[in-house]
């Protein structure tokens, strides 16, 4: 997909488990994130900000600073915790603020979070590589990163199920997809 082309909607994936992980899924089947217009609808959609929280000042160097931030995450959480580099960078993005939020009423008067302004590159990708540092240094957590089993998927997820044994990054998507191909499977031998 060339940059500037839109990714529909519905293709961003936040089930993984963890802000830090839903970011490393922007990279399957294929570069999720290739425009800035992309970028703004995953930074909403993995609640890092409100809905309706202006980002039309992200800028190209937003892209570099999310794909160099969520390489040096999949480094250390796919088992190079070792990796000095990788983690030096998460730490120092570690060190941002994050955006800092307020209570406003809406239009019905019930409280709803904003910003105070506008967010900056920093402060997004600090919340992330905080989400990152508090995932790689509790061990029950850590303990929990599974990568998914599904044919030619890379998707890292946080497994949080019962008994620690889901399998599958989506249930709806790799689960779906196993249980058909075992349906095939048993049906051609029934047909031999």
């Amino acid at each position: 997909m060339a940059l500037g082309t839109a990714t529909v909607a519905y293709e961003l994936r936040f089930d993984a488990g963890r802000i830090c992980l839903d970011l490393l899924a922007t990279t399957h089947p294929e570069e999720r994130l290739d425009s800035t217009e992309v970028l703004g609808a995953w930074i909403v959609g993995s609640g890092l900000v409100p809905q309706g929280t202006d980002l039309t000042h992200a800028d190209l160097s937003w892209l570099v600073g999310f794909r160099e931030l969520r390489g040096c995450i999949g480094q250390l959480v796919r088992g190079a915790p070792g990796n000095g580099l990788a983690l030096a960078h998460v730490n120092v993005a570690a060190r941002a603020a994050p955006p800092a939020p307020r209570a406003v009423p809406d239009q019905e008067g019930a409280l709803v979070r904003e910003l105070v302004g506008p967010p900056g590159c920093a402060a997004l990708l600090g919340a992330i590589a905080r989400d990152a540092v508090e995932l790689l240094t509790d061990p029950v957590a850590r303990a929990g990163i599974r990568e998914c089993e599904g044919d030619n998927c890379p998707i890292v997820y946080l497994d949080t199920s019962r008994g620690r044994r889901r399998r599958w990054c989506s249930s709806e998507v790799c689960g779906n997809r196993e249980r058909v191909a075992r349906h095939r499977r048993r049906a051609a031998l029934s047909r031999t």
